[in-house]
């Protein structure tokens, strides 16, 4: 027996297998990322995405605990509201010797607890003996590593793969190598503390002997990069080191808590998500899109995050401005999709995209990212006042401007339209990029090059946050050429787009200027743009509320009356909270911000349904149902940095909120909560060199603004009709 008391009752029930949860547990930092179950394991089964990454490669693809030659009992697991540590509270199974309990379940505690920092991740294992006598654990760990690239992961099948190289075990050290058809050799070293009994090129072992009320510990890390990963460094350190790294992260994000705790922690989750998608990108402040597909650089989704967050933390728009300026095209290739001043699109490290097996190493293909770069830089500096950056930065504006009249509009008709030219490339450009989301009512696929509805919208903004640049820099020509370029377009915008037996505006036009008449989410971001006339913004605005589009937890992409209407599909009936973000902030712009109010609720109620209170990608566009959750999609990110962003986009709509640093006031322009968002605290809300505390009440259709700091420098201005 154990000595723990129990005994062999007759109606004691043995449990001999851990339970089976599919749900996964994600933790990033920089280029790693670490997809694994809720035990702390990584196993070949399921969806099959499971694994440690680095660098778009998998370096684990097997990562088991054994106690007693058995998957352990997991009792529980979570991740800290930070995002940053996992931990798991496990026990032992009841373990058998000739027939009967020798050691009952439960004895043995096990908290197992992880996160990433650098290129490693850190690992704890603490054993805590409940029993009474002494126990003695063999403990087994296996590993394997396929070495597969992301792409493999996802599905492309590839002709030839590089090779296994011998691996290397030394002491308490195994290392593991795989040279890559590139040429370049991988390397996935486990580093632990003790020195097992036993190691191997696929496992450790150990047998510990823990007296009764007694524990002891385990350390190890899994470093992924020998030329950045530090010296074996004591998990204690590593943690201290790391929560340091984050805290300086968390100082650049406002704290905004409702009187609910629901929506307090709904906000929480998605400020951790976004530091997540920050913290130790060698790109400075630029989120990367999400975790497990695109855990990299996204032209679209940096710009959109950014634009989401921009009323709270500019740090972001800076950043991911810097960047996409560094990488602005400047020749013109076939292969990447690419054009002088056109704006990146996606960028990957792997060894797929090392040979050109994917196109994605530096990729240019898309169609709105260098329109929505120019309104980012306008944003950034309406935001900032920072006149400095702007003058550096013109250069890139110019290019990007000059993208658009000579490469974006191919046949010279006034709109932005894409086709491929990479045979590998992306054959949709737009945000909704699946093969099939361009389409005519009658189903059949556009022709190219395609004008995009949101596309011209975007064009039109850029026009115009351009053109105020020029103003502040003091060029007034290049400013009123810029604003007469604008109203063209729009004008242009209205006779060609608009369809009024739909109400509302065509998808895209095909390659012979047809309209696919379909009704989309796409309209939407007609209104977040500005380009919409006021009464077919109205319009718009009221279709996409209407059951056709509105399911309950927000606006699907296509409306279900559409011949390619699929709401299990990715992008053709499928509701995604940024698209839900970017069309509430439309809806508000037109003065229909009870509207937007509506879907920041919707998307509160998502939150309160999925794990963790955070929002994935996207979910499934059907109805919702009475008593009953989401319809999850089976491979959505989660984390995804532009859904993490959505309720600030929203927020920043219904409050009509905007920041002006150079001038010293905050402006809430008729601001607005809806009836379940009572009562909002925004702390440390930057406004040049000074920061205020707020508090905003609802008080039926109006809210109140009270500064809680004695801030005579900052000037809060509302405007109420």
């Amino acid at each position: 027996m154990d000595g723990s008391g129990i005994a062999n009752a007759q109606y004691y029930i043995a449990t001999t297998a851990s339970r089976a949860d599919d749900r996964a547990r994600v933790l990033k930092y920089g280029r790693m990322f670490f997809v694994f179950d809720r035990l702390g394991d990584v196993q070949p089964s399921g969806l099959g995405e499971e694994g440690l990454f680095f660098d778009g490669m998998r370096h684990l693809s097997e990562f088991s605990l054994n106690l007693w030659n058995a998957r352990p009992l997991l009792l529980s697991s979570t991740l800290a509201t930070n995002n940053f540590l996992f931990t798991a509270d496990i026990a032992n199974l009841d373990v058998f010797r000739d027939g009967s309990i020798a050691i009952h379940r439960g004895v043995l505690h096990l908290m197992r607890s992880r996160f990433l920092w650098k290129s490693s991740c850190f690992e704890r294992l603490l054993f805590v003996n409940h029993g009474l006598e002494e126990l003695e654990v063999p403990i087994r760990i296996e590993f394997d590593s396929d070495f597969a690239d992301i792409f493999e992961v996802r599905g492309t099948t590839r002709e030839r793969r590089g090779r296994r190289l011998k691996g290397r075990v030394e002491g308490n050290s195994v290392s593991l190598f795989y040279e890559g058809l590139d040429r370049v050799i991988r390397e996935t070293s486990i580093r632990c503390d003790v020195v097992p009994e036993h190691s191997s090129e696929r496992s450790f072992e150990f047998a510990f002997r823990i007296p009764p009320k007694g524990q002891t510990a385990l350390q190890f890390d899994i470093a992924c990069d020998s030329k950045t990963a530090p010296e074996f460094v004591g998990y204690a350190d590593a943690l201290t080191a790391a929560h340091f790294e984050l805290a300086e992260i968390r100082k650049a994000f406002p704290q905004i808590t409702g009187v609910h705790s629901s929506f307090s922690a709904w906000i929480t989750r998605s400020v951790s998500d976004l530091e997540m998608m920050i913290a130790g990108n060698p790109e400075h402040n630029y989120p990367y899109a999400g975790v497990p597909w695109f855990s990299t650089v996204f032209g679209r989704d940096g710009i959109i995050t950014a634009l989401q967050t921009l009323w709270l933390n500019p740090d972001i728009a800076r950043g991911v401005v810097e960047f996409l300026a560094s990488t602005q095209a400047q020749t013109s290739n076939s292969i990447e999709d690419s054009e002088p001043g056109k704006i990146l699109h996606e960028m990957r490290r792997g060894e797929m995209a090392n040979l050109g097996e994917v196109p994605f190493g530096k990729y240019y293909g898309s169609v709105d990212a260098t329109p929505l770069f120019v309104i980012l830089a306008g944003a950034y500096f309406e935001r900032t006042g920072d006149r400095e950056f702007i003058h550096r930065l013109w250069p890139n504006i110019e290019r990007a401007l000059h993208w658009i009249e000579e490469y974006g509009d191919v046949d010279g008709d006034g709109f932005v339209e894409y086709s491929r030219r990479s045979g590998k490339g992306l054959v949709q450009q737009g945000w909704k990029d699946s093969n099939d989301s361009v389409f005519h009512a009658d189903g059949k696929i556009a022709e190219p090059p395609i004008a995009l509805c949101e596309v011209q919208g975007y064009v039109y903004a850029a026009k115009l946050a351009a053109a105020k640049l020029t103003r502040m820099l003091g060029n007034v020509d290049q400013c009123c050429e810029l604003e007469i370029q604008a109203e063209s377009l729009r004008t242009h915008f209205e006779e060609a787009f608009w369809c009024s037996d739909l109400e509302m505006y065509a998808l895209a036009l095909d390659g012979n200027k047809n309209p696919c008449r379909v009704r989309t989410s796409n309209a939407g971001h007609a209104l977040f743009a500005g380009i919409c006339s006021t009464e077919r913004a109205r319009l718009v605005a009221e279709n996409l509320m209407k059951p056709e589009f509105f399911t309950g937890w927000g606006v699907r992409t296509v409306a279900k009356t559409e011949s390619r209407y699929n709401p299990l599909s990715y992008h053709n009936g499928s509701v995604w909270p940024h698209d839900n973000s970017i069309i509430a902030y439309g809806m508000a712009k037109f003065g229909h911000k009870k509207m937007a109010g509506q879907l920041l609720l919707s998307l509160l109620d998502l939150s309160l349904e999925v794990e963790l209170h955070r929002l994935p990608e996207l979910i499934c566009g059907l109805n919702r149902r009475t008593n009953e959750g989401p319809t999850l999609y089976p491979v959505a990110c989660s984390p995804q940095a532009w859904a993490a962003g959505a309720p600030f986009l929203i927020l920043e709509a219904c409050l009509g909120i905007s920041v002006h640093a150079e001038h010293q006031r905050i402006v809430f322009d008729r601001p607005y909560l809806p009836e379940g968002i009572s009562q909002l605290c925004v702390r440390n809300l930057r406004c040049g060199k000074d920061s205020v505390d707020l508090l905003l009440e609802r008080r039926g259709d109006s809210v109140l603004i009270h500064s809680e700091t004695k801030q005579e420098e900052v000037e809060i201005v509302t405007i109420t009709s």
